[in-house]
C-alpha cells in the first residue's frame, strides 16, 4: 500500500509538472511505469522466500531519463539513457560502470554533446528485505564535443560525480531503482574567443531503469 501511494502522489506531481519540469514528461512517464510495474509484482514477491536471494553478484542495468543542464549557453533539458555492469559484493556496497549518452543540448549559437563512462561505488542502507535506499559517488570519464560560434573543440576528461536513489526488488534477480545523479564537464574558453560565457555545464540527472542480477 505504501508503494501505491508513492505512485499515486508521483502521478499528481507529474500532472502538475507537465509543462515545467526539468526533465521531459516521457521521462516522468517511465517513471510511473518502473513503479506500477514494481507494485504489480510485489504479491508475487512476497510470496517467495527473501532469503533465497544472493546478495551479492554480477549485475547488468539499463536506465532512461532526463537531465537539466546549468551553465549560460548549455542551459537546457534533455533524455538520456545508461546501460551498466556491476558487482554486488553484499547487500550493504557495490561497485558499478556505465555507459551514459546525454545526447544534444545548447542553445543556438552553441551545441553540445556529451557521452562517457562512469565508474563508482554504492553505499546502500536496506530498509525491508525489498526496499533500500543508496548513496553513489565516483569519476566519470566523458567525451564533451562543442560546436559554438564556428569553432568545434572535443574535451575528454575525467570528473567527479555523486548521486543517490532508492531500489525495489521485484523478482529474486530483477530489481526496479529511480535515482538522482550530478555530473560536470569543464572547457576552455579561450578556444571560443571568449564568447563562451561559463567553463561547461553541470548536469542534474534523474532515471528509473532495471538491474539484472546473475
Amino acid at each position: 500500500m505504501k508503494l501505491y501511494r508513492l505512485i499515486q502522489q508521483e502521478i499528481s506531481y507529474f500532472r502538475t509538472q507537465k509543462d515545467g519540469c526539468d526533465m521531459s514528461y516521457k521521462s516522468g512517464f517511465a517513471y510511473i511505469t518502473v513503479l506500477a510495474s514494481a507494485m504489480l509484482a510485489a504479491p508475487v514477491v512476497s510470496a517467495q522466500d527473501n532469503t533465497d536471494r544472493d546478495s551479492s553478484g554480477v549485475y547488468l542495468s539499463g536506465s532512461y531519463g532526463g537531465y537539466k543542464s546549468h551553465g549560460g549557453e548549455f542551459d537546457d533539458k534533455n533524455d538520456l539513457f545508461g546501460v551498466g555492469l556491476g558487482y554486488q559484493f553484499n547487500q550493504f556496497f557495490g561497485l558499478e560502470a556505465e555507459y551514459i549518452d546525454f545526447g544534444n543540448f545548447g542553445d543556438d549559437d552553441v551545441d553540445g554533446k556529451l557521452k562517457g563512462i562512469s565508474l563508482g561505488l554504492m553505499g546502500r542502507l536496506p530498509l525491508t528485505d525489498t526496499f533500500g535506499v543508496y548513496a553513489k559517488a565516483g569519476a566519470f570519464a566523458s567525451s564533451f564535443d562543442v560546436d559554438a560560434f564556428d569553432e568545434s573543440e572535443t574535451y575528454d576528461e575525467v570528473n567527479p560525480f555523486v548521486g543517490a536513489g532508492v531500489d525495489f526488488r521485484v523478482t529474486e534477480q530483477l530489481t526496479a531503482f529511480a535515482e538522482y545523479n550530478r555530473y560536470n564537464v569543464d572547457i576552455d574558453e579561450d578556444d571560443f574567443n571568449g564568447q563562451v560565457t561559463n567553463d561547461g555545464p553541470d548536469f542534474d540527472t534523474g532515471r528509473v531503469g532495471m538491474r539484472f542480477q546473475f
